[in-house]
């Protein structure tokens, strides 16, 4: 609602006045004609490209620790994210730069649904919600960036992922301080205390935990996956901002890169490979590749 000053004339809106850049923050000063006031805010700069702040848990870091410690939790409580770096939580969407959500929505959307339309046997209904979530998944698994998040309910999963992409000469090269990442979240904690909200485009902030229909995506099953589903950059901030209380929802462990060649090969013997994880050609052949190769 808009009110007229004693003119009958609409007041004029604030101004920012300057604008200060330091490496930690951003500060305006915006001074209001109609009121005669000046103020100042302080915007903290994103740290969202940087690595992660998040400590890891004092295990023995090593892969045995990491089995005798996943035993332990209670099963599909948590969820698991492995990351071959110490890299923040950040969407594909908004590791590529994009901010624009709803420019997302209304033309990156209808260009996939017009070509994955061609390759897919079945057309998705984007006015259903199972099935705009599964076709947005969809284009995740199949490497388009977007505003979902990967998890899963395995950590062994997870560790797959952390160590996939790492070859064998570099694992054996690895020093004592080079790690991968396993991200823990408790979902069943998170959502008790925050607001779940599953739009794309909404003006607050928000960190909503979905499981998707697996349509036309093999890889959601064997993966056990769950998303998250944010407009937010820097995950890792905004998730830690909320541990008020003694609340615990995110942490991480980080295991030696040099463990590669018996982390995966145990989890080979485990069933947990490229092949069974992305069913099809590209899967099979990344399997075969590292084992014929010793990648």
């Amino acid at each position: 609602m808009k009110t007229a000053n004693s003119q009958g004339t609409e007041p004029a809106a604030p101004e920012i006045a300057a604008v200060n850049f330091c490496e930690a923050h951003v500060t305006l000063g915006v001074q209001d004609a109609h009121l005669d006031m000046i103020g100042t805010c302080t915007l903290p700069r994103s740290k969202a490209d940087q690595p992660s702040d998040l400590v890891p848990l004092k295990l023995n870091k090593n892969w045995e620790a990491y089995k005798q410690y996943v035993a332990g939790l209670e099963s599909r409580r948590f969820l698991f994210r492995g990351q071959n770096k110490q890299l923040r939580l950040r969407t594909s969407f908004h590791r590529a730069g994009r901010a624009d959500l709803a420019r997302f929505l209304n033309e990156d959307i209808p260009a996939l649904h017009r070509h994955l339309s061609a390759t897919t046997k079945h057309v998705f209904n984007l006015k259903d919600s199972d099935e705009n979530g599964a076709f947005y998944n969809l284009a995740q698994h199949h490497g388009y960036p977007t505003p979902l998040l990967d998890w899963s309910y395995s950590p062994y999963v997870a560790a797959f992922f952390a160590y996939r992409r790492i070859s064998n000469e570099k694992a054996a090269f690895a020093g004592p301080t080079d790690k991968v990442r396993i991200f823990v979240f408790d979902p069943a904690e998170w959502k008790e205390n925050w607001s779940q909200v599953f739009q794309l485009v909404t003006a607050g902030l928000h960190v909503s935990v979905l499981e998707f229909v697996a349509v036309e995506n093999e890889r959601m099953i064997p993966q056990q996956a769950a998303s998250i589903l944010t407009n937010v950059d820097d995950i890792e901030a905004y998730v830690m901002s909320k541990e008020l209380g003694g609340k615990k929802y995110l942490w991480a462990i980080d295991l030696p890169v040099r463990e590669h060649r018996d982390v995966v090969r145990e989890l080979g013997y485990m069933g947990i490979t490229a092949g069974s994880l992305f069913p099809g050609l590209d899967g099979a052949c990344e399997e075969l590749a590292e084992r014929n190769f010793e990648i």
